[in-house]
């Protein structure tokens, strides 16, 4: 096994967990925690919530399961060229969509708007609150007691917290997780492995559900090239073949140029240890000038022919409606809720109920909230 970088996270310097307690010789700190994150109810959950296609539109579309998993293949793999430590970026990366509700970017968009009063809903927020207090496994604690520095990582997903939700600034008065700082290297590849994962596999799932062809990306800087490389490795290849081909080498050329790109911040910044990341001004691990351009114009290309497509405005429209509609009634009569759930929601309409009828409809799967919606709405249908 090659040894780590001067610049990764080692454990001769880890900062521990909130609640101590003994490591044990068989695993790494890291290796528990990725093992604690697979392990959990909200990992599990994430089998059955959207990434862009509702779970019943087809068996074939990504999940935010299939996601986290392909974003920490990625991860990993990048890790282990920067010689950092890959356990914690696999952690990092497997646990950073634990906090989404069902029905995706809509879902999020609905429980943020009916709880925008009581302070919002935020689904980094929503990761941090899953593994300091909502999962329930322990004799000991609340949450799974992750080590800090994957705790760090997964606050800091998008990068420094100047102004953070109130929950991650709650948890935070009392574990200083160094909001104002960049996180460490291992989050940073996984915070972008995300990007990498979110454009290939939705160009992927955009193609098989027919949103777009693939003469629509000949455009595309990356995607049209890629394109044209797959097309002359065989001239008669059929259309399934063709959009994985493709899609390998879009991910071949983004992970590249993030390793170049990397490889050349480290030169220039010399760090001699993680926290010298950590105080870098710029991120280390980035995309050149150029690949960060062509993202964007990969993203901006998604935005209109995928995202906002009608079918898919469709679906995204009676998502909001559902989960609206849930949060409203629940947080109007928390009387409606599950016992354990209604014990803690307390009265109707206050800000403590908000908070508790948030974590239940965040953490409900497609299919659940879908069946609440119309045990709640439904004179016909059995409670």
């Amino acid at each position: 096994m090659t040894a780590l970088a001067p610049y990764a996270v080692n454990v001769s310097n880890a900062r521990g967990r909130l609640h101590a307690e003994p490591e044990g010789p068989g695993r790494s700190p890291w290796q528990r925690d990725r093992d604690r994150v697979i392990h959990s109810s909200a990992f599990r959950k994430l089998q059955y919530k959207t990434q862009v296609f509702v779970n019943h539109e087809g068996d074939f579309y990504r999940t935010r399961l299939t996601h986290s998993i392909e974003v920490a293949q990625i991860a990993r793999s990048v890790a282990r060229a920067l010689n950092l430590d890959e356990d914690l970026t696999e952690a990092l990366a497997l646990a950073h969509d634990l906090g989404h509700p069902p029905f995706g970017h809509a879902g999020e968009e609905a429980l943020n708007l009916g709880m925008k009063a009581f302070g919002g809903f935020d689904h980094n927020a929503q990761s941090l609150r899953i593994v300091t207090l909502l999962e329930s496994r322990y004799a000991g604690w609340d949450g799974l007691n992750l080590t800090w520095e994957t705790l760090e990582g997964l606050v800091k997903h998008n990068g420094p917290l100047r102004d953070p939700p109130p929950y991650i600034a709650e948890y935070n008065a009392r574990h200083k997780l160094d909001l104002n700082t960049h996180a460490g290297a291992e989050a940073q590849v996984a915070a972008l492995a995300d990007d990498i994962a979110y454009h290939a596999h939705d160009l992927d799932d955009g193609l098989r559900a027919r949103l777009f062809t693939p003469d629509d990306l000949r455009h595309l800087p990356v995607v049209g090239a890629s394109l044209a490389e797959a097309r002359q490795a065989s001239l008669d290849m059929p259309p399934p073949r063709l959009r994985h081909e493709t899609i390998r080498r879009v991910i071949n050329r983004l992970v590249t140029d993030l390793l170049d790109e990397t490889r050349a911040r480290l030169a220039k910044l010399a760090p001699k240890d993680a926290d010298a990341i950590r105080r870098s001004r710029n991120r280390v691990v980035a995309f050149s000038p150029e690949m960060t351009d062509a993202n964007q114009a990969i993203k901006d290309f998604l935005h209109a022919r995928m995202y906002r497509h009608w079918r898919v405005n469709r679906m995204s429209a009676k998502a909001r409606h559902l989960t609206e509609e849930v949060f409203r009634i629940l947080h109007a009569d928390p009387s409606m809720l599950p016992d354990d759930w209604r014990a803690r929601a307390g009265e109707g309409g206050t800000h403590r109920a908000a908070t508790v009828v948030g974590d239940y409809v965040a953490g409900m799967t497609d299919r659940y909230a879908m069946d609440e919606h119309r045990r709640l709405t439904d004179i016909a249908v059995n409670s």
